[in-house]
């Protein structure tokens, strides 16, 4: 069976959890880098992380690799590539290059240069050239470059794996899907603990735990780019995509999500039911001073409001301490995990974190804040 190589990227901080679902999904050769895993797969694979991955964000195939020194170092290596054995010429295309160290004058340039090489080799094989479609392209094709090298994909993916479908409408800065996920799993939720977001927004966190609790595969629901390259086995994907519904289980943990926003509720109980998870979710319009706890363990996963506004600081300030000793009163015996880009957090709400997981939420540094409620443990010390 042929082996491909892959880089599958996820959301910064992600990358270890991210190798680790790699791996149980069948692909070795696994190496972790910043923003994302390189691995080596087969095509059976490739179509199951793109399926069943909760954390990854795209799933790249690699067509070239090769040393460079300049942008024309780069139009050579895409020349070389056989564009046609992936793809028809009246596929429309974008090319999209990111690049760290390079020694290039413009990324755009670059662009630019890998579109006329692909369309060099395709109008040398059929007289024609693909046309470019930036908004809706049927084949992306990716580009990374450092100081000294060049790595050329395809998007196997399409739209971005955290876009599920489930999603249609969008509150305040809502989460991402994929990023809830991984929350989820640093968390330690595997589907059998009771869980709880009391500051749910639209419901990600809660959606994301109900399709781990019922073991559903999260791109059941969606299309994605292989589907459109030369090779495609439809077969084999009927095959994976029948094997992952038979795997799916009934949720038999208590899952609660409230919001003191009531339009945010309406909201999230929409997403629920367009993932076909509303009836394993306890949604409910409640403040979080007046959440209790239903069982004497779980866990508590939420993304707090943090500001970036000088007036949103001052008041969240005051907020945190109260949500400390409502978690000290309420809570005992519960793991509670906060996510958020104030690193003032732990400080604020009197509470030390047993750990501080480093991520980002786009280009917010932010910190997943673990917090053991064990009665009288948890007096606040010097948390940074």
């Amino acid at each position: 069976m042929t082996s491909l190589k892959l880089f599958v990227s996820c959301p910064r901080g992600l990358e270890t959890v991210l190798a680790e679902e790699l791996s149980t999904l069948g692909a070795n050769q696994l190496k972790a880098t910043d923003g994302g895993v390189a691995c080596v797969a087969s095509l059976a694979t490739l179509y199951r992380i793109n399926l069943q991955s909760r954390v990854a964000s795209r799933v790249l195939l690699q067509v070239g690799y090769g040393k460079i020194r300049d942008e024309h170092d780069v139009f050579r290596l895409a020349s070389n590539v056989a564009w046609t054995d992936y793809f028809q010429v009246h596929q429309t295309i974008k090319v999209k290059v990111e690049a760290k160290g390079a020694r290039v004058t413009s990324l755009d340039f670059v662009g630019l240069k890998i579109k006329d090489a692909v369309c060099d080799v395709f109008r040398a094989a059929c007289g024609e050239r693909p046309s470019v479609d930036k908004r809706s392209p049927d084949i992306r094709i990716q580009a990374f470059l450092n100081h000294q090298e060049a790595f050329l994909f395809i998007d196997t993916s399409g739209e971005a794996l955290f876009k599920r479908g489930y999603r249609q409408e969008t509150g305040e800065a809502p989460l991402r899907e994929n990023l809830a996920a991984g929350l989820l799993k640093l968390a330690g939720f595997d589907g059998t603990q009771t869980l709880l977001d009391p500051m749910c927004g639209s419901g990600t966190i809660a959606i994301e735990a109900a399709l781990i609790a019922k073991n559903r595969a999260v791109g059941l629901n969606r299309r994605f780019g292989f589907e459109k390259l030369l090779g495609f086995d439809r077969g084999l994907w009927t095959e994976l995509c029948d094997a992952a519904r038979a795997q799916e289980k009934d949720c038999t943990v208590h899952i609660a999500a409230s919001d003191i926003n009531r339009f945010l509720i309406k909201e999230a109980i929409k997403n629920a039911q367009n993932a076909e998870v509303d009836d394993v979710i306890a949604f409910s319009v409640k403040d979080i001073v007046e959440t209790k706890p239903k069982t004497e363990t779980g866990l508590i996963v939420t993304n707090p409001p943090y500001g970036v506004r000088l007036e949103d600081e001052e008041e969240l300030a005051a907020l945190y301490p109260q949500l400390g000793a409502w978690l000290k009163q309420n809570f005992t015996g519960w793991t509670a995990c906060f996510f958020t880009g104030d690193l003032r957090f732990p400080k604020l709400i009197r509470l030390a974190p047993k750990r501080k997981w480093p991520l980002f939420n786009g280009a917010i540094d932010c910190r997943l804040f673990v917090i053991d409620m064990v009665a009288g443990s948890n007096r606040r010390k010097d948390a940074e």
